[in-house]
């Protein structure tokens, strides 16, 4: 009888974003590996997109408690979730997930080890009860850190609840069989917290390099009113325009480099575009094209159309969150520019790669003088070396396979 892995994950198919990617992968490999694969998530609420929704349809089941589908043979229990814009309403949410997840995965036949990601930390707390009533082993996975990513956004302040999640913290760390993170960083920030530090292992990311892989220019079929062919430098951003993200880096060299043969590219949703929106009409930024949500698919078409990619991480989230972008664009034999601090897991991970220009210090004006400069003077064939680099480090250790085959590793020592 083959053993069964329950994935506990706040977004799955056929959510839109990249965790969920990240794990759709997981569980098919998984699956492919022999075991019995069940996933307990919410209904897509993080980035809806319909194509995805009638290709994986979701079903109510006893009157709307929860919701099935299936992903690839696999089945999916949702539990409703949405986007309110209501605090109250969100957290009500967030505490109905939390109830009915737990109830549904105590009814969950013969469970031998339960997976899930961070956030949210209080889905490894149920993991643990869940795992000691059911028998089952427990890997709790960081993709971020909390508290301390609420404690640096400022969102966090109450000295009480502060303790009580560190506390829950802990618990999740040294009750659970085994803990992954991302990076060395996020090892060295963690570690200390752990009782027994054997049970902390570093798993990177990963990348599908079937589908995120160099595309010939020539060759794309992107829509020309919104991807024109111009002569210009293009320089791109693909995903969520939040929070995590320093914007005010891109408003000021959209302004500087107005009369440049240089465009600027954001695509996506998010908490930010409005205000991304706005300034492109204060400050006539022509050459700032803010678009929608593209579908996956494209992505690589659209990394392809871009000569170079940015990311401009905000300070209060840069030690304590990696985004996973960085993997797919370097797949795509792109290179990038980043304004991170030091010692932050996006700069420890590319320091060495030498696909990237990295800014590490926080001055708005010296940062677009450096950026304006690379943009200006850099030619299409350095910009093409640096891509190639990224794709060769992302080939040899950073592809789907490799990064799973840790994952099945891990897991077999854990169930033998």
């Amino acid at each position: 009888m083959s053993r069964k892995i329950l994935i506990h994950s706040i977004v799955f198919s056929p959510d839109g974003v990249s965790t969920a990617y990240l794990y759709n992968d997981i569980a098919l490999k998984f699956k492919a590996s022999g075991y019995e694969v069940a996933v307990l998530t919410t209904t897509p609420h993080y980035n809806v997109v319909d194509s995805e929704l009638k290709k994986q349809p979701i079903r109510k089941r006893v009157l709307g408690l929860f919701y099935e589908s299936n992903f690839n043979g696999i089945k999916v229990k949702h539990v409703y979730q949405k986007k309110y814009k209501s605090t109250l309403l969100r957290l009500l949410g967030f505490v109905y997930w939390h109830i009915v997840s737990f109830v549904l995965a105590l009814c969950e036949k013969k469970i031998d080890l339960i997976l899930s990601p961070s956030p949210p930390l209080t889905i490894g707390f149920l993991n643990v009860i869940i795992a000691k009533l059911k028998g089952a082993k427990v890997i709790y996975n960081v993709q971020e850190i909390y508290p301390d990513l609420l404690i640096e956004e400022g969102g966090l302040k109450s000295g009480l609840t502060i303790s009580f999640l560190k506390w829950m913290e802990r618990f999740v760390y040294n009750k659970s069989d085994a803990v992954t993170t991302i990076d060395e960083i996020f090892y060295n920030t963690i570690v200390s917290r752990f009782k027994d530090n054997s049970k902390l292992h570093v798993i990177p990311n990963f990348v599908d390099t079937a589908i995120y892989k160099p595309i010939d220019k020539s060759t794309l079929e992107l829509s020309k009113e919104l991807f024109p062919d111009t002569e210009s430098i293009k320089v791109m951003y693909a995903g969520n325009i939040g929070f995590a993200q320093d914007w005010d880096p891109l408003v000021a060299l959209a302004d500087e480099l107005k009369n440049d043969a240089v465009e600027f590219f954001v695509i996506g949703e998010g908490a930010e575009k409005e205000r991304l929106l706005q300034e492109k009409v204060n400050k006539q930024l022509d050459k700032l094209h803010i678009l929608p949500y593209q579908p996956r698919e494209l992505m690589p078409s659209l990394l392809a159309y871009s000569d170079i990619q940015f990311i401009f991480m905000s300070p209060h989230i840069e030690g304590h969150g990696f985004p996973s972008k960085v993997y797919t664009i370097m797949a795509c034999a792109k290179p990038l520019i980043v304004i991170s601090g030091n010692n932050t897991p996006i700069i420890n991970f590319l320091n060495d790669k030498d696909c990237a220009y990295l800014l590490t210090k926080r001055d708005l004006q010296v940062a677009v003088a450096k950026i304006s400069d690379i943009l200006r003077k850099t030619s299409l064939s350095e910009f093409e070396r640096l891509g190639q680099n990224g794709y060769v480090n992302i080939a040899n250790n950073y592809s789907k396979e490799k990064v799973i085959g840790m994952y099945l590793d891990l897991i077999k020592k854990i169930l033998e």
